[in-house]
């Protein structure tokens, strides 16, 4: 349910995006300064691969993604009199509960006792 929920709210494009980011940031700090392989990394002109495919798998998302159009329910028009009326025949349920009645009476027998020995 949770990797549901994840992929519904596109949390799978930010855990894809960080393992790119990572994997750019550590082939640049072998050719590089850090400095100057963070703002490689993260200045968004040097894409690698598998950031592309991120662009083009969020575009592509984005574009399939289905709206539901809003539509106006309409009801059949309701009396202008509103009357209750009671029923021909009624009878009360007995009042007696088997079961909680059940409830009121000791056991017939005393529980087990473990013996100690």
């Amino acid at each position: 349910m949770i990797v549901a929920l994840l992929a519904a709210t596109g949390a799978h494009w930010a855990a894809l995006q960080s393992v790119a980011w990572t994997t750019m940031l550590a082939k640049n700090i072998q050719s590089a300064p850090l400095s100057q392989a963070l703002e490689k990394t993260f200045d968004g002109r040097h894409p690698c691969p598998l950031c592309k495919a991120i662009a083009a798998g969020k575009k592509s998302g984005q574009k399939t993604e289905f709206t539901m159009p809003a539509q106006k329910f309409e009801y059949p028009p309701a009396p202008e009199y509103f009357a209750l009326v009671a029923p021909a025949h009624f009878h009360f349920l007995p009042l007696g509960d088997s079961f909680a009645e059940s409830l009121t009476h000791p056991p017939l027998t005393p529980p087990p006792r473990a013996t100690l020995a």
